[in-house]
């Protein structure tokens, strides 16, 4: 029989429905009996016991809520009868860094087939980028894109114009009709050069007129895009008069790795002159680099060469208790095997502030994350916000009730290993193990500061449905509740929804996970936002978004 409710921990004085629950249902975990008062929905929570007006609600082992009444045991909770709140934070002398990794005896020997670079990471791609250094550029690499797309065997015939095709010929015979069948027969071309695996555009709105912080940010995250492993080369235009300069991008670039070798060609409009004269320069400056690019092929490389990003979007009630946490076991494998994990969102990590500084492998580490986790909060309050506004009505109509309840369940994504490393954006992951890096909750954003840090590959949990991606980096999207995957199957990967039906467990389910990885990696598995060209790149312009 389905399980219908659940305590994550024996501390926890609210527990989740796990199907919809009538009133007057009787309940009980353990030694504990209660009787809702009211119809909890699935994926909402009701009291386990009773809360005095202004007592603690906790969840996951932590501080996630505040009373706004007394609420009885069985009583929904909503955002009328309970408010926002975390626990205090701080550096402390007791590191909590004592692990045991996860037996990875049957994949210690498992690869996959990536590109290799010589600055000795292994890419799941071979893409060639197309960058504004301005959004003044922003039509002319557009048009670069489509020509270069068109012409060398990139650009699909989409299944919709078939449709509109055949309400042309309905219309032009004078027919009317108000719905079309059509075929989704999809004639892909021949592509010129096999070995890359596509030719990405990173249009943007930034580079001028804003400061120059802004401009020098902007430039280390494309900076990041252009030394990306899943990366073989890019055309970078410039106007020439922005703030964000050719010679900036240039800095960033050596920052990241010093002596880079692949192809770079920029080009600068106001030297050039005519469009005329730019375009021809970057076509054939850029055919010439995507023919020197594509003599590189994938050959095996150990899973300790990968990068995975964990990101969550459209989160719901589910999330913390089935693709979260089983994100978090991969996270813990692919860790032990010598990999690299990095978990973003911080709007997202609040009230699990101490668990991470105390897993930070020392107080430096911790302290970094507490200034920039302080600093965060800071800024949001100084434009009359605050992580409290982070929840969207979607989370919370699902179950997420304040942003602590979201957070202690997104957190479940980086596992348990120690946190190795503390990255402020943009910053590039360096070393393997877990990194937490500074990003906003906004998933597109925090998806577009992973892949700009290093991930090779990013694992994305959605309980509402979302279809993000990215250009260069392919995105798994795991639906936390069966419902999600049978209603939107064009954009989920995989349904973590058995963990909460009982027929999987978190340790099958991520094994199913890292399979699916190895062969996203390889190349052999096409994701569904690959599949549906969601290519998603939204800079932050930090102090602005959650």
């Amino acid at each position: 029989m389905k399980q219908t409710i659940l305590s994550i921990q024996p501390a926890d004085n609210v527990w989740v429905a796990l199907q919809d629950i009538p009133a007057g249902t009787t309940l009980t975990i353990g030694a504990q009996t209660i009787t809702t008062l009211q119809a909890i929905a699935a994926k909402h929570k009701v009291t386990a016991t009773d809360i005095p007006k202004d007592g603690a609600i906790t969840m996951y082992g932590v501080l996630v809520g505040l009373a706004n009444e007394d609420l009885p045991a069985g009583t929904l909770i909503t955002t009328k009868n309970i408010r926002h709140a975390s626990g205090q934070f701080a550096v402390s002398e007791n590191r909590k860094t004592n692990w045991t990794p996860p037996d990875v005896s049957a994949w210690r020997d498992r690869t996959f087939m990536g590109y290799h670079r010589t600055d000795g990471r292994v890419g799941t791609g071979n893409y060639w980028v197309i960058i504004p250094l301005v959004f003044c550029e922003n039509r002319n690499v557009q048009l670069l894109h489509e020509v270069l797309t068109k012409q060398l065997g990139y650009q699909r015939q989409h299944p919709y114009e078939n449709m509109l095709q055949g309400l042309l010929a309905d219309f032009k015979a004078g027919k009317t009709t108000s719905t079309k069948d059509f075929t989704e027969t999809v004639i892909t071309p021949t592509r010129t050069f096999p070995n890359i695996d596509g030719i990405k555009l990173l249009t943007h709105t930034m580079g001028c007129g804003g400061t120059k912080d802004d401009a020098r940010t902007l430039c280390g995250l494309l900076a990041g895009y252009i030394t990306h492993p899943n990366v073989a080369g890019a055309t970078v235009l410039s106007l020439g008069c922005q703030n964000a300069q050719i010679a900036m991008l240039k800095e960033e670039i050596e920052k990241r790795v010093p002596g880079f070798d692949r192809t770079v060609i920029y080009l600068e409009q106001q030297q050039a002159g005519s469009e005329k004269a730019l375009m021809t320069m970057a076509i054939q400056q850029t055919f010439e680099g995507l023919s020197k690019a594509n003599q590189q092929e994938r050959k095996p490389a150990p899973l300790s060469k990968l990068c995975i990003g964990m990101e969550c979007g459209g989160s719901d009630g589910f999330s913390g208790i089935s693709a979260n946490p089983a994100v978090g076991l991969v996270a813990d494998k692919l860790i032990a095997l010598g990999g690299s994990v990095i978990l973003s969102e911080f709007p997202e990590l609040c009230g699990v502030e101490q668990e991470l500084s105390d897993r930070c492998i020392n107080t430096t580490l911790a302290a970094k994350y507490v200034q920039l986790m302080r600093d965060y909060a800071s800024s949001a309050e100084a434009v009359g916000s605050g992580f409290d506004s982070n929840p969207s009505a979607g989370n919370i109509r699902d179950g997420l009730i304040t942003d602590a309840i979201k957070s202690a369940g997104a957190a479940k994504k980086g596992g348990s290993s120690p946190v190795t490393d503390v990255i402020d954006y943009p910053g590039r992951v360096q070393h393997p193990g877990l990194a937490l890096l500074c990003t906003p909750g906004s998933d597109v954003e925090s998806t577009t500061a992973e892949v700009g840090a290093g991930a090779t590959v990013v694992l994305f949990t959605t309980g509402l449905g979302t279809p993000t991606g990215n250009p260069i980096t392919p995105v798994i999207k795991l639906s936390t509740n069966s419902k999600l995957a049978a209603r939107m199957p064009d954009i989920i990967d995989i349904d973590t929804g058995s963990i909460i039906e009982g027929s999987s467990t978190l340790e099958q389910m991520s094994d199913r996970l890292l399979e699916l990885v190895i062969a996203t990696a390889s190349g052999t598995y096409k994701t569904k936002a690959q599949e549906l060209g969601q290519d998603d790149f939204i800079p932050w312009k930090r102090g602005i978004s959650l």
